[in-house]
């Protein structure tokens, strides 16, 4: 056998997915067996633990094929099947993507806009996502950035009840920008969370 021919079936090997040895799949001699109950059995032959399991109408399990010898479990493994995909569905439905939304506003915005970007950046706050506050320096206010810092100074005491600073005010080219993270997760939390950059497009001020 070649070289080539040698790394493509090791890669093979390594990608083939380790499948549940489950009644006569399982050939080894002997198996340290639990019952349907929980209760450890011990070390017993595999025939014996396989006649165990049809008359209790079950499956005989492997659930550590690596120990010596494999641990093999009563349970009706169909059921077993249905009630972990069951729980993956559910899992999937409860995940939440935090996503990142961007409110965007200019130096030279009046009180009255701000409160209303302030109000836009709490919704997205509430519904569990993070807020990226970008103030855009255009022409010559780039050289008053301490404008920038004021607005968002302000902000963040508007947002103090809905969101905490992430990442503190910083230059970015021409744009200051602050990250704030939401207080409390969004109802049915404990997800597997993920974040997702997604610019949203604010009107400017």
């Amino acid at each position: 056998m070649s070289d080539m021919h040698r790394q493509q079936f090791r890669r093979q090997a390594i990608s083939r997915p380790v499948q549940t040895r489950v009644n006569e799949r399982i050939r080894i001699r002997e198996v340290r067996l639990i019952d349907d109950e929980g209760n450890q059995i011990g070390i017993i032959p595999t025939r014996e633990a396989l006649d165990m399991a049809r008359e209790r109408g079950l499956d005989l399990v492997e659930v550590a094929p690596n120990a010596v010898p494999p641990v093999c479990r009563l349970m009706d493994y169909g059921r077993f099947r249905y009630e972990q995909s069951r729980k993956e569905r559910d899992s999937r439905k409860t995940q939440h993507v935090i996503r990142l939304k961007e409110v965007r506003i200019e130096p030279k915005i009046g009180d009255h806009d701000l409160e209303t970007k302030g109000r836009q950046a709490a919704k997205f706050l509430d519904a569990g996502d993070k807020v990226k506050l970008s103030v855009l320096f255009r022409g010559r206010s780039i050289t008053h950035p301490e404008l920038g810092r004021e607005l968002l100074d302000q902000l963040q005491e508007q947002l103090k009840e809905h969101g905490t600073v992430e990442q503190t005010p910083r230059m970015e080219g021409r744009t200051m920008t602050m990250h704030l993270a939401p207080l409390r997760p969004r109802a049915g939390g404990g997800e597997k969370r993920e974040e997702q950059s997604e610019r949203e497009q604010q009107s400017q001020a």
